[in-house]
């Protein structure tokens, strides 16, 4: 007869079988292990994070996760929604990303885009290898921002955008040195029947002819009405600017799809700058002095008041590139020499180099006026990444205006040109920087 159930477990009272005393005991193992785990994890939350390893130099610290609130995807759907209405733009850029922070990576493989030789259009100024520099090394250095990347030029891409439109560079020589870089990058793309390039005064046109298209540039120094217009006949010491009127000029910046501006060198004088409050044509000029600062804005807001009433942000684009440094004093970035840009082959090392001719000043005029926009206007910032390239000027190796002296000859870095660069180079990178915010944004 088989026992019953109650009989077995002798009333629930009796010794336990082998099996549940194992299984008590292994569960109350289990129940100690943890209480001990837990108390050391939530020491470890309570830690601080003192010793914790800083971040890899060349790598953003991650952040920690976490569910991302209304406002952040709000946020995140305008911003997308603001690439996508912006005429040309064929992409967004990485959330986060700098272009303006990173450093230069020397690049033989890559660099240069195109060879001196192969652009006809590059001035005798800036055709360093054609007047003698025996370097270069000028010509191979890569801008890479840190933790994203510069989306790589396509010539073919930009012409195809370009198709039908008009591209126009406003501004001073640098602002024509960026042109032509861009005109070089593009070039060899266009059959050498369907290009041509042509200079009417103040006004240079090269035209695509497949693509229907014009890239231009327009020598306008202070943007104003200034007493420096003359394209060929401008240097002038004493430097006058007719206050806010900017119709001489704008006459011709009208019907542009894309405007890119600069205006800088000409305003740093060492003194105030002097408005003239009448007509150049006026016998008994009426003329004022007011800081640089106050100046500069004055003429950018007159700009982009003209850009606000003439150009339409459904169709067209705006940018303003910020100030091109000089290097015209070794000392500056550390060397003990009495020197200058001349005989430089290296960019400056130290990523907070900031020279003394570069007006923080001025920058800061330039964010509070484009800041204020009412329509999309794209700032290039190019100033702090061609802070470091004291290699990159045209130094002695550019045509000279005037005959040399024996005093100069004797003594090179007498006459060494630290402001314009050599082409290919430093403008180059200029031009990848348009192009990522152009198609990019």
């Amino acid at each position: 007869m088989r026992p019953t159930m109650k009989a077995q477990h002798g009333n629930g009272r009796g010794s336990r079988s082998p099996f549940l005393t194992s299984y008590a005991l292994t569960l109350a193992f289990i129940t100690f292990v943890s209480v001990l785990y837990f108390k050391d994890f939530s020491s470890t939350l309570h830690r601080p994070f003192l010793n914790r390893p800083p971040p890899h130099p060349h790598r953003r610290p991650l952040r920690p996760r976490h569910h991302a609130s209304d406002s952040d995807v709000a946020s995140q759907a305008r911003r997308r929604a603001a690439v996508e209405q912006l005429p040309f733009a064929v992409g967004a850029a990485p959330a986060g990303c700098d272009v303006g922070q990173g450093e230069w990576v020397y690049d033989e493989a890559a660099r240069p885009w195109y060879q001196e030789e192969e652009c006809p259009y590059i001035q005798p100024q800036l055709t360093c290898q054609a007047h003698g520099r025996p370097d270069r090394a000028y010509q191979h250095w890569r801008w890479q921002p840190r933790g994203c990347s510069l989306p790589s030029f396509n010539a073919t891409l930009m012409l195809e955008m370009l198709r039908g439109k008009r591209m126009l560079f406003v501004g001073d020589s640098l602002n024509r040195g960026q042109y032509v870089s861009l005109v070089c990058l593009l070039h060899r793309s266009i059959p050498e029947s369907s290009k041509s390039m042509e200079t009417f005064d103040s006004l240079t046109v090269f035209k695509a002819k497949d693509y229907n298209a014009t890239i231009e540039f327009y020598w306008a120094p202070f943007l104003a009405e200034s007493n420096s217009d003359d394209a060929v006949v401008h240097r002038v010491a004493d430097r006058i600017v007719r206050g806010t009127s900017i119709e001489k000029h704008a006459k011709f910046w009208k019907g542009a799809d894309i405007l890119v501006f600069n205006t800088y060198l000409w305003w740093m004088t060492g003194q105030k700058m002097k408005i003239l409050q009448n007509s150049f044509e006026d016998k008994n000029k009426d003329i004022i002095e007011m800081e640089t600062e106050d100046a500069y804005g004055m003429v950018l807001n007159a700009v982009l008041k003209w850009v606000e009433s003439n150009m339409n942000p459904k169709t067209s684009r705006v940018f303003f590139v910020t100030m091109s440094p000089t290097h015209t004093r070794s000392k500056d970035w550390g060397d003990d020499t009495d020197g200058n840009c001349y005989n430089q082959t290296t960019p400056i090392k130290a990523l907070s180099y900031w020279g003394p001719g570069t007006s923080k000043g001025l920058m800061r005029v330039i964010g509070e006026v484009f800041g204020a926009s009412k329509i999309p206007v794209g700032v290039v910032n190019i100033t702090q990444l061609s802070e470091y390239r004291k290699d990159a000027h045209t130094q002695i190796y550019k045509k000279q205006w005037n005959p040399l002296t024996p005093e100069q000859i004797a003594n090179p870095k007498s006459y060494a040109d630290c402001t314009h660069w050599c082409l290919p180079g430093l403008q180059d990178t200029w031009n990848e920087l348009l192009y990522s915010k152009l198609f990019f944004p």
